[in-house]
């Protein structure tokens, strides 16, 4: 018996050593550590007005797919079109709290924030869309982006506007058809003293209630660009275009400047080349859809007119540009130069 318990605790010891030689042997080489949980991307939200087929919302898909390839996914930023994040003016103030990363806003409700952008809403300072780019591309077109900061914005680019006319309920093909009717207008001052000033009566409204005000008569018609007046459906009710091109007002592509302050220099430089290489693509799509929603609503029973001699519509704004000259005479003298 006592030679079968001293046999049992050889066995048991012979056992012990094993698993200690197994686990703690001096040839065996230690455990590899397991590899770091890889970070979480970082994700920034782009609220986007238009439609998800709009040259502006893929000019911000295309600056999207820039930014997550050039970070390798690190950076991911989410467009969000048709207003999901809300109406521009509530998208501009969500942007300057930093609770949005992004927005693609037009320049006109966005003076409303920053004086010098409202330079663009006054009639007929472009000639042409040649003569917006140049000086949008030069230094001073730089210069009122980078403005933006002090109203905690980072100006990306600029993206094309194309340029607005008057369509209405109400049969409209020269100035004076205008007098008496209620146009929608971009929410600011010189768009109203605008209206005014071709006869007409200025309604101010969010983009996305003209539809139902067109259709219940609220208003009588609004003043837009063309792939507006398709995606939006207004030609279904406003049938008539005039094609006057009173305005050329420059989309902006923004940061919230509290999510840029965030951001390593690496990263803001990525960002700000990724919004400047998507201008290209979104150039072409516009001019591209520009000639396509014109085809359109003509073909959906749009009477479209052309405004032949613009005289007698810049002699009839001429007072506005005149009440407005002094605060934005810099300006306005480097868009002349920009003409040359």
């Amino acid at each position: 018996m006592k030679n079968h318990r001293t046999l049992a605790l050889i066995v048991v010891s012979l056992f012990m050593f094993a698993l200690l030689a197994a686990g703690c042997g001096g040839d065996k080489k230690p455990a590899t550590p397991a590899a770091p949980a890889a970070a979480a991307p970082i994700v920034l939200k782009l609220a986007e007005t238009h439609p998800p087929d709009y040259p502006t919302t893929l000019g911000d898909k295309k600056f999207a797919e820039l930014v997550t390839e050039r970070s390798k996914g690190r950076i991911k930023v989410e467009v969000y079109p048709s207003s999901q994040l809300g109406e521009e003016k509530a998208a501009i103030e969500q942007v300057q709290l930093g609770a949005l990363a992004f927005t693609r806003v037009s320049s006109g409700p966005l003076a409303e924030f920053n004086k010098p952008l409202g330079v663009f809403s006054l009639p007929y300072i472009f000639d042409s869309s040649a003569h917006m780019w140049k000086f949008l591309e030069g230094p001073d077109g730089q210069k009122m982006l980078d403005g933006l900061q002090a109203a905690k914005f980072v100006g990306l680019c600029y993206y094309d506007p194309g340029a607005r006319s008057f369509y209405s309920t109400k049969p409209i093909k020269e100035l004076a058809d205008l007098k008496g009717l209620k146009f929608r207008v971009i929410q600011n001052k010189i768009n109203m003293d605008m209206v005014a000033a071709v006869g007409a009566s200025a309604t101010p409204m969010p983009y996305g209630q003209v539809f139902s005000a067109l259709q219940t008569g609220v208003i009588d018609g609004a003043e837009n660009n063309a792939p507006s007046y398709l995606t939006s459906n207004h030609y279904q009710i406003a049938k008539f275009y005039l094609l006057d091109m009173h305005q050329r007002v420059p989309e902006v592509l923004v940061m919230s400047k509290v999510v840029w302050d965030k951001l390593s220099a690496d990263d803001k430089k990525l960002i700000k080349q990724a919004a400047v290489d998507s201008v290209k693509t979104q150039r072409e799509l516009w001019t591209k859809f520009e000639t396509e929603a014109m085809n359109k609503v003509k073909a959906a029973g749009s009477t479209v007119t052309e405004v032949k001699d613009v005289k007698p519509w810049q002699a009839a704004v001429k007072p506005v540009i005149d009440k407005y000259r002094a605060d934005y005479k810099e300006a306005l003298e480097a868009i002349d130069k920009a003409r040359k």
